[in-house]
């Protein structure tokens, strides 16, 4: 369980938020990621945000920002579901972030990913993982998650995979979960199963 005590924000709960909050609230408890089933929890028992969300209420025109962009690279790309919770899980391991592990490891299952090609994540065994698509999204995103480059073969060769407007989204995607990790961390928000 997470420890709200280690936490260094306050839970908002939704009556206490001004209008501004508000609209950042119900983009994220409303929207698109509340749609279908909930394979992590967007809110506490209380209502308040759970994961990096609560962290966009600070600052709303930002943390609306985010939201969209978060919502953005995770349903509007043409990255595969398979291919994009990869990303997103190398990053989560990279960044040795809990949260993101814990809210996309589900994710990822539903999207298809075995026991098997976790492990090969969470180890960075990436020539595990099924396709030759899924593998070079799992370098190319490691790369980035550690290094902040590709090396010019590396960039070669994810372009010849993927192409360049797969390669922006990766690039683009790696930068959003990094900047939650990043946040997670300072703010000291830990996964509910912690």
């Amino acid at each position: 369980m997470s420890d709200p005590a280690r936490e260094r924000l306050p839970r908002w709960a939704p009556q206490d938020l001004d209008p501004a909050q508000r609209e950042v609230y119900d983009s994220i408890a409303g929207g698109r990621r509340a749609q279908g089933p909930q394979l992590f929890r967007l809110t506490d028992d209380r209502g308040a945000l759970e994961g990096p969300f609560n962290a966009f209420l600070l600052q709303p025109r930002i943390g609306n920002a985010l939201q969209a962009l978060g919502a953005a690279v995770r349903y509007d790309t043409t990255l595969g579901d398979r291919e994009r919770e990869i990303a997103i899980l190398v990053v989560a391991v990279a960044w040795a972030s809990d949260f993101e592990w814990y809210a996309h490891e589900a994710v990822g299952r539903q999207a298809g990913l075995s026991d098997a090609d976790l492990d090969a994540v969470r180890s960075g065994a990436f020539e595990e993982l099924r396709t030759e698509v899924e593998q070079v999204v799992a370098r190319t995103a490691h790369a980035l998650a550690t290094r902040d480059d590709l090396a010019d073969d590396e960039y070669a060769r994810a372009v010849a995979v993927l192409g360049p407007s797969q390669v922006f989204e990766l690039l683009t995607l790696v930068g959003y979960y990094a900047a939650l990790a990043l946040q997670l961390r300072v703010f000291r928000v830990a996964s509910p199963q912690a």
